[in-house]
């Protein structure tokens, strides 16, 4: 008889109540009483102990019946006739060496039957003179007694109690040993935690103060902590598509940007905080806990990487594991951490300097960040800061960057800066402070020049300095700032010669020119220690200083010049770009390089070069750098390199002192030909040209909409009190575009002149005004605005908040940054409000929001307090912002607004929805793929949450869409960076588009 008949006849349910006499009845609990014993098997026999219930001959008779019933039923018997006997001992046997196994019901289940068989048969007297057929059938028999007597024991009661204790018994010892062997051998996870305490610790460090240029004055000092020294500034999103709506064109807090969007490419002039604001994130994602605001960065880990740095000896740009050691940081990471970090998607990426690498090596650093993205897909944040022109605007469009660019800075931000450094520089700069104040508000040049933080502290310190009296002029003031930093800031504090070398200020001069002009030359923004040392040395002889060291000269410059520093041991640069390019230009002015200038003029890092240079230059010189600049532009290929080339001599004409008169009439008449502008950057670059370019741009008579506001943005740009009264000309303008780059733009200029000339003139349909600072505050008052749609920044106190919202009382209000005051009380008044945007990182309950208004959308980033039940009380509320990671709370506070029907999920916070939460009514939904577990998302979550959808709209991952067709009807629509699968065989009812 085949083992398989055998084990169908054992496996009948009148096999199953013979064996369970075997047992003894069943007991509660998981037999943890009395002395916590286990429960041993022998206990569970029904032949053994005190109160039996069958003998041994009862269990040899239950062997013969079980033998009997395999024996029974068509086909020859399973071993010979003549060996029953001695099979139903050996059977009885197998059973009877159950109670001689040291074991309880759990590790008997453990083992399984096959093992539990053979423990029985090793326990048990071996059957002697047995027939091969008669074994097999013994083992077969035994093997299937087993399988129903597990059975028994698993359906216990007091099994499954005992087992979950087992468990958790075991699991507790294995912790223990997993701990005590990660103590013993650290792996990947305890070295990577360790590593990156002592990580985040170092660049703390490093990142955690900021220099301000200027400030070393006497008993004060050049660093302030980063964290009360850092000045936020605004970025705005580049407006580059004409069909985008100017209502979605505003600024936003450059360190708060990377909350919203996880691949930044930001733009910004030389000195407007584009390192600063590297180095203000790199701190936030270091500080426990983190700073007020900057919560979206805690548990990521920055990777800073200067362009400059990995560039400098020209090798080739890190793979992540070689990021630290390119970068200069001394650790040494756990093997593959790097790797680890970005994987998970913990990481804060922050290349600096597009700008400071050559431009034909632009390419290859794209090339570079391409790899990484592709390599590292899901939740890491990007940000790569650029000079405004260094790239074009498409560069990283279709690596899905969104473009900002740093905004100057505006008056009160300005003021701002100023009240911090008066603070920092001690007592005696007080005096000083409110008569820079008035002369940043009543005299143009100074206002001019004060538009960066590196421009702001060398205005504060040169006012400072020469007592409250500054020099004209860009180039004047950086004359003015060498002289300081060079010869007068140690002499006047009685430094003497702490390196043994006093040298006059022309000769220091000589010498950083001698570098600068080196590292421009060689399109390098640092130089080897040694080779700065060498070309220090071969110029002593040349200006006579022969009895000076070369080694103490160097030394000098390097650490009292206030204009070198030393970012790694071997290494030298200047303290700011901007130094090495004055310098650099006085150089080439000396050796007369015209040639090197105009050659390199479309190159934007030489942009200032060229332009300092025509400051430097005398008369007849200026007029022939320019001159060779319009040749340039008239052989140049393309239309950009030729706009580029006169718009870069009609700016450069504001720096010279003098210039023919036949010169500059050629660059005016060669200029006007530019205008008006093309595009948003055109015009962009035509302000470049300073308050020139007002007396050629047309007014609005004649011109469309679309050249209307690419000439009010160029207008808008120069920042000079003389374009109030032009923008005024535009203020009747019917174009919403327009319109609402000219609200943009009242930062920029004077409060009551511009709101007397400009705002109050501005038709307020459909236009969102923004009031960024009391003084704005004061204006809208004083003019009687009510705007329906209204920004109201952090910067407006709280008493003037709540008049301009009670004179106003909105249809839409964004509050931007923190609420005023710190509090939503200003809301209270409020009846006719549709529409609410708070800010990134506001403390809020939705009991502060206004009782009885029409409120249709609401959009956060922080949860409220109390939950999200309370919004049930808007019964016009039908969309709710993106939620990152809600939780089962949050979920299920969402089936308490049934009015919601638009809604934004990650696919894994869909994953992570509890079963029971269903919300029907929701037919529009926003799905954001990739994410940190990089899967493929299926729709069986979107189905079985929203029901009811109709439209879904799908970004960035891979997404199996065959379920689709269990939805009543549902278009899909998604994005280039979407993969679909399972589109096979789906109805025609659901569309699917790009």
């Amino acid at each position: 008889m085949e083992p398989a008949l055998i084990g169908t006849r054992l496996a009948s349910a009148a096999i199953g109540p013979l064996l369970r006499k075997l047992l003894a009845g069943d007991g509660p609990g998981a037999g943890l009483t009395g002395a916590d014993r286990p429960v041993r098997l022998a206990s569970l026999l029904s032949f053994r102990g005190e109160k039996r219930t069958l003998t041994e001959k009862d269990v040899r008779k239950l062997a013969a019946t079980l033998v009997a019933r395999t024996c029974e039923g068509p086909g020859g018997p399973p071993f010979p006739p003549d060996e029953t006997e001695a099979v139903t001992d050996a059977l009885a046997a197998h059973l009877l060496a159950l109670g001689d196994l040291d074991m309880d019901d759990v590790q008997a289940v453990h083992l399984g039957p096959r093992a539990l068989a053979r423990r029985l048969r090793a326990a048990a007297p071996a059957p002697d003179g047995l027939a091969a057929d008669s074994v097999l059938y013994l083992d077969t028999a035994t093997e299937w007694a087993c399988h129903h007597i597990l059975e028994f024991f698993t359906r216990r009661s007091s099994f499954v109690a005992r087992t979950l204790v087992e468990q958790t018994r075991g699991q507790a010892a294995l912790a223990r040993k997993v701990d005590a062997l990660a103590a013993a051998h650290p792996g990947p996870l305890a070295e990577d935690a360790a590593f990156e305490r002592r990580y985040l610790a170092h660049l703390a460090r490093k990142h955690g103060h900021l220099t301000i240029h200027g400030i070393d004055l006497r008993d004060t000092r050049e660093e302030w902590p980063l964290d009360v020294a850092y000045l936020s500034l605004e970025a705005t999103v580049d407006a580059r598509d004409p069909d985008r709506a100017p209502r979605e064109q505003a600024s936003v807090r450059a360190d708060l940007a990377p909350a919203a969007h996880e691949r930044i490419l930001l733009r910004g002039q030389a000195g407007s905080g584009k390192t600063t604001l590297v180095q203000w994130l790199t701190l936030a994602a270091c500080a426990t806990p983190p700073a007020e605001g900057m919560g979206y960065l805690h548990g990521r880990v920055p990777f800073v990487l200067p362009l400059r740095t990995l560039t400098r000896h020209g090798e080739r740009l890190p793979d992540a594991e070689r990021f630290l050691s390119a970068a200069d940081c001394p650790l040494t990471p756990p093997d593959g951490w790097a790797d680890r970090v970005l994987s998970a998607g913990r990481g804060l990426v922050l290349v600096d300097g597009i700008d400071e690498i050559p431009e034909a090596e632009r390419g290859r650093a794209r090339d570079w960040l391409r790899g990484l993205l592709s390599a590292y897909e899901g939740g890491n944040r990007w940000l790569v800061t650029s000079r405004p022109t260094a790239v074009r605007d498409d560069w990283l469009a279709r690596d899905g960057f969104t473009e900002l660019t740093l905004s100057p800075m505006t008056p009160a931000e300005v003021a701002t800066f100023v009240r911090r450094w008066h603070r920092a520089a001690g007592p005696a700069a007080a005096p000083y402070e409110q008569r820079l104040l008035d002369s940043l508000r009543t005299t143009e040049h100074v206002a001019q020049l004060a538009t960066n933080p590196l421009m702001c502290g060398l205005v504060c310190a040169l006012h400072h300095e020469r007592r409250g009296y500054l020099p004209r002029g860009r180039g004047s003031l950086y004359e003015a700032a060498l002289s300081m930093l060079l010869v007068r800031r140690d002499r006047e504090r009685g430094m003497g010669a702490p390196y043994g070398v006093d040298l006059d200020e022309a000769p220091q001069i000589q010498l950083v020119q001698r570098l600068a002009y080196w590292m421009t030359l060689n399109d390098r923004f640092q130089m080897a220690r040694g080779h700065a040392e060498s070309l220090v040395a071969e110029a002593l002889p040349a200006m006579g200083l022969t009895d000076h060291a070369p080694d103490q000269v160097f030394a000098h410059l390097l650490h009292r010049s206030g204009l070198l520093r030393e970012p790694t041991a071997d290494t030298v640069d200047f303290v700011h770009r901007t130094f090495q390019d004055y310098l650099a230009a006085k150089a080439l002015v000396d050796h007369w390089d015209i040639g090197v200038l105009v050659r390199n003029a479309t190159d934007d890092r030489w942009e200032d070069v060229l332009r300092m240079a025509v400051g430097h230059a005398r008369p007849r010189e200026a007029a022939e750098i320019l001159s060779e600049l319009l040749k340039a532009a008239d052989t140049a290929a393309d239309r950009p390199s030729r706009l580029r080339l006169v718009l870069l001599a009609a700016t450069a004409l504001g720096h010279a002192t003098e210039v023919a008169p036949e010169v500059r009439a050629e660059i005016l008449r060669r200029t006007g030909e530019v205008i008006p502008p093309r595009d948003p950057d055109e015009a962009r670059e035509l302000a470049g040209a300073g308050r020139m370019v007002l007396e050629l741009l047309p007014g609005p008579e004649g011109l469309d909409e679309r050249t209307a506001h690419l000439v009010v943005v160029a207008a808008t740009h120069v920042l000079s009190d003389a374009a109030v009264p032009f923008l005024a000309r535009y203020a009747d303008h019917p174009s919403l575009g327009v319109r609402a780059q000219l609200v943009w733009a009242w930062q920029r200029y004077d409060a009551r002149a511009y709101a007397d000339g400009v705002v109050a003139r501005l038709d307020p349909t459909e236009l969102r005004l923004q009031v960024l600072d009391d003084e704005r505050a004061d204006e809208l008052l004083r003019l009687g605005l009510a705007p329906e749609l209204l920004d109201l920044s952090a910067s407006v106190s709280a008493d003037r908040a709540a008049a301009v919202l009670a004179r106003c009382d909105p249809r839409e209000l964004r509050l931007l940054d923190h609420p005023p005051g710190g509090e939503l009380a200003p809301l209270g008044p409020l009846g006719s409000l549709e529409y609410l945007a708070l800010p990134t990182d506001a403390v809020w309950r939705t009991t502060d929001l206004p009782e009885g208004v029409p409120l249709r959308r609401l959009n956060f980033l922080s949860l409220p307090e109390d939950g999200l039940a309370g919004l049930a009380r808007y019964p016009l509320l039908g969309e709710l912002p993106y939620l990152p990671e809600p939780t089962p709370a949050v979920w299920r506070d969402l089936r308490a607004l049934p009015q919601i029907e638009r809604m934004t999920f990650s696919a894994e916070a869909l994953a992570d929805c509890p079963e029971d939460v269903v919300l029907p009514r929701v037919s529009f939904l926003v799905c954001y793929g990739g994410g940190r577990r990089r899967r493929d998302h299926s729709l069986d979550d979107v189905v079985r949450v929203f029901p009811g959808l109709q439209l879904l709209y799908l970004s960035g991952g891979t997404f199996d869409v065959s379920r689709a067709g269990d939805l009543a009807a549902l278009r899909v629509v998604r994005t280039s960076s979407v993969v679909l699968t399972g589109t096979e065989g789906l109805p025609s009812r659901v569309r699917v588009s790009a």
